[in-house]
């Protein structure tokens, strides 16, 4: 990572500290947890949310096929800026500056019928039950009978809302990354 996103992390964790979640962008570690929960082979479309400074976004971009659709929402504008500078020129990606609670309205727009997989960043434990139940509630509608919600979590403080819509869930925990991280990965069957 340039010491210009790293800055650019911190500055916005220090201003809303709710939504950055950490005051580090994820480490490498962390980032192959996630990915490894992800059948690249096979996912058509890819959903991430909160991608931030694109810790996560670099491998998924790196592992899907070219033809596989990424959709990343970004509700931090700067962040989002900086995601296009980094990112903007890749195939069948769309960089979305609004909240994970309009992903319908989105998939829409780009003719997608469903999310294989959804990488999430969200700090649950820093947003309002109302904010994650409907992340939850929009992520699991949307997910293909078989899909993954992959979650970066630093508290399993929320764990049971997690277990409402998700009855299949593993946790691993990655101490390599500041701070410690769980992974959450959450199997969608109806």
């Amino acid at each position: 990572m340039m010491g210009s996103e790293l800055l650019s992390f911190m500055r916005q964790y220090l201003k809303n500290p709710r939504t950055a979640g950490a005051l580090l962008p994820s480490s490498k570690y962390v980032a192959q947890r996630m990915m490894e929960k992800i059948d690249f082979e096979n996912a058509r479309y890819l959903m991430e949310y909160s991608p931030g400074t694109g810790a996560f976004t670099g491998y998924l971009l790196k592992a899907r096929k070219k033809e596989t659709v990424v959709l990343l929402f970004e509700s931090n504008r700067e962040f989002c800026e900086l995601l296009q500078k980094k990112f903007g020129h890749e195939p069948n990606l769309h960089i979305i500056h609004d909240s994970a609670k309009a992903i319908g309205q989105y998939m829409e727009k780009h003719n997608i019928p469903w999310i294989d997989y959804a990488v999430s960043s969200v700090p649950l434990t820093h947003i309002s039950v109302h904010e994650a139940t409907s992340l939850l509630h929009q992520s699991k509608k949307h997910l293909i009978q078989g899909g993954r919600f992959v979650s970066l979590q630093y508290s399993l403080t929320k764990q049971g809302l997690f277990q409402a819509y998700f009855k299949k869930i593993e946790i691993t925990r990655e101490m390599r990354n500041l701070p410690p991280a769980y992974v959450m990965c959450c199997s969608c069957s109806r």
